[in-house]
């Protein structure tokens, strides 16, 4: 495998092989090409931005098709075959407490609460495929622009799920997740929560929407806020040019399908950093491989992701490099496509690709 130094592109796959049969894999940018990609170097554009507001999400779960098994799949009532790849329960032990092995993927879900489904996990061997739309209209020139994520369902059509905006007046990159595409702010019971960044953009903590102890006193340990996910980057202090290398820690799952607590007092990265892990979740970037046919360096996105940028990347459980938990890439200038797996859900999945959008002055 050629050494990183090689590199004159930041290279995260995505451009679809013309010939699929003599090789599976997609290509990532070769390190002949000299243009480079960052999230606020675009020029301004309008983004085709579809709200679906007013439309159910009882809708079935977007799939990957399987041959070899197939599945019924419902959000109250309605159906549509997933893929159901059989996997040991030593795999999901990583993520849960304690698995109950079951014979089907069948899941009857009620969705009208796009704040509960927000925080659901998505269900063991679906993947949730969606779409994420940036719009840089009416906001400082493009320079705050609002992301807007979208399931993608069978039929064709997508349906709203949740919008985040990066905020103004901050000393480090905030963002802020709503419901509410049209009222992105805490004072609404639409808010779903923040990312926020160090100023370096190396390391990024995503909160829930509850309250701040540090700001206000807080009586009911219950509302105190709770991290979701911490998002590390490895520093390119050499300059050097080549795959972005991540690190994502996550609560782990209850028997009970609900999440372990992790609240300021025991944050998510002194856990980490003490080696207290058990009740974390520690997921990595899979890693590109060196291609000597193309001359570059290739991941396989299963033709989810159609242009070459630093911001595509695929995440794994170290115990298993094939089981992509999730997923996201660059389709045209301004929409992405993101897809995650148990035991993530659509905020954490979507507060980790905006992660990966913005800046970072220690990994460009």
């Amino acid at each position: 495998q050629r050494p990183l130094l090689n590199f004159s592109f930041p290279p995260t796959v995505d451009l679809q092989l013309k010939e699929p049969s003599t090789q599976e894999s997609e290509m990532l940018p070769s390190p002949r090409v000299k243009k480079q990609d960052h999230s606020e170097d675009d020029n301004e554009g309008d983004v085709a931005r579809r709200m679906v507001s007013g439309t159910s999400l009882k809708v079935a779960l977007p799939s990957h098709r399987d041959p070899s098994s197939s599945t019924t799949s419902a959000f109250t009532g309605a159906s549509s075959e997933v893929t159901c790849v059989p996997r040991s329960p030593s795999l999901y032990s990583a993520f849960n407490d304690r698995v109950r092995t079951a014979t089907s993927c069948t899941v009857n879900q009620s969705c009208d609460d796009l704040a509960e489904f927000a925080l659901r996990p998505a269900p063991i061997d679906v993947t949730i495929r969606c779409t994420i739309t940036r719009d840089r209209r009416g906001m400082a020139k493009g320079l705050y622009p609002t992301y807007c994520l979208h399931m993608e369902r069978e039929d064709g059509k997508r349906v709203f799920l949740m919008a985040a905006r990066k905020r103004k007046k901050c000393k480090t990159s905030n963002y802020l997740f709503s419901t509410d595409p049209t009222n992105l702010s805490r004072g609404t019971n639409c808010y779903l929560g923040k990312l926020r960044s160090n100023v370096l953009g190396t390391k990024f903590i995503f909160y829930d929407g509850g309250e701040n102890p540090d700001k206000s006193p807080v009586t009911d340990c219950e509302s105190v806020r709770q991290e979701l996910a911490a998002i590390c980057y490895e520093s390119n202090v050499l300059g050097f040019k080549g795959p972005r290398k991540m690190t994502v820690i996550i609560p782990r799952m209850l028997d009970n399908n609900e999440r372990v607590p992790i609240q300021p007092k025991y944050a998510l990265l002194s856990r980490r950093s003490n080696d207290l892990t058990d009740k974390l979740v520690t997921l990595v970037n899979k890693y590109p491989s060196w291609s000597e046919q193309t001359q570059s360096y290739v991941l396989n996105f299963h033709g989810r992701v159609t242009k070459a940028s630093v911001k595509n990347f695929q995440l794994i459980h170290p115990d298993d490099d094939d089981y992509l938990v999730m997923q996201c890439g660059r389709v045209t200038k301004d929409v992405f496509s993101m897809d995650y797996s148990y035991p993530m859900c659509a905020l954490q999945a979507f507060s980790i690709a905006l992660s990966a959008f913005d800046v970072k002055l220690a990994c460009e």
